[in-house]
């Protein structure tokens, strides 16, 4: 009979044993990773390995996984090769956004911020956009947030954008004419500037298109907006997105979705070989330092740089359909 003798392994600690514990006595832990800002110091308590205690749980739409996040920066001049510029790792839980200044504060401490940064929209809010301009001179080009308003979504009623706001008086004025009672400035759960602007309970209640307005039997309506340069970027940054020249201008942003594809199938990107963040990083910037090299090298090779492929499904459509 073959005897056995109890080990730790690798990379496990007293520490690994105190934070799974508190994992399992704390169901806010657990909870965490639903991005809610309250728990947010907890959520790196959590355990999901005992060889590596900094690799966490991350989701992003579709797809989750357990590990770390990277970010690629890089070029997107027409007639040069696409060349990566910055590269950064993170605990999986950590947002897009939350990498937006980061990125910018690194680019230009090494003299690489770009005049213009295309981004998803997970890097993208008013917020980012004004910080970027007034902190390092960076225009962010990027779909912000959609009006999910139940009247901008039906297509019909009053939503925000249906208010006139004047900021010097504090006042708001509805479609119909009314002005708003009280403006109360606060904070939101995230703790960003926000402003309440309520309406004349008598006012709404008597409106003859109330219907419009709100769906409450008998409150008034109450409009929740940022400050006046947060609320100025977001309205014209959501007329400018549904232009077609917004759409020509963002499209050289689907280089990095390729830079992306590039990594996990050549250089197996999604597989760290490593154990801890600080290693996961260098082995980040290795691969993005080799898929420069590859670059490079075809290049001045003078190979062009591939289109974004059609799929034979898709060339089945005919051209009006297509275009």
């Amino acid at each position: 009979m073959a005897h056995s003798r109890g080990q730790r392994p690798a990379g496990s600690s007293d520490e690994a044993d105190r934070r799974g514990w508190l994992a399992l006595a704390d169901p806010t832990v657990e909870r965490a990773g639903s991005g809610d800002g309250a728990h947010v110091a907890k959520r790196d308590l959590t355990l999901r390995s005992p060889y590596d205690h900094q690799a966490h749980y991350g989701h992003k739409r579709d797809f989750s996984w357990y590990g770390y996040k990277v970010h690629f920066s890089e070029t997107c001049d027409e007639d040069f090769p696409h060349l990566i510029t910055h590269v950064v790792t993170t605990d999986a839980t950590q947002t897009d956004m939350e990498q937006t200044q980061a990125i910018h504060q690194a680019l230009d401490q090494r003299g690489l911020s770009p005049s213009e940064h295309l981004l998803d929209a997970g890097y993208v809010d008013a917020e980012q956009v004004l910080q970027s301009r007034s902190r390092h001179e960076i225009e962010v080009i990027g779909p912000v947030s959609q009006n999910y308003q139940w009247q901008a979504k039906a297509g019909e009623g009053y939503d925000l954008a249906s208010f006139h706001i004047d900021w010097d008086k504090q006042q708001a004025t509805c479609p119909q004419g009314k002005e708003s009672v009280k403006w109360t400035p606060g904070t939101d759960q995230y703790g960003h500037p926000k402003i309440a602007i309520r309406f004349g309970l008598h006012d709404c209640r008597d409106c003859p298109v109330r219907s419009l307005c709100t769906r409450s039997v008998t409150a008034p309506r109450i409009l929740a907006v940022r400050t006046q340069a947060e609320f100025e970027v977001l309205q014209s940054a959501r007329q400018l997105q549904q232009t077609e020249a917004f759409q020509a201008r963002y499209a050289q942003r689907s280089g990095i979705e390729g830079t992306h594809a590039q990594g996990v199938r050549a250089l197996g990107l999604r597989r760290t070989r490593y154990i801890g963040l600080r290693k996961t990083s260098l082995q980040h910037v290795l691969t993005a330092a080799a898929i420069n090299l590859i670059r490079l090298d075809a290049f001045l090779e003078g190979k062009q740089t591939a289109k974004t492929r059609t799929s034979r499904f898709a060339a089945l459509a005919p051209v009006e359909i297509a275009a």
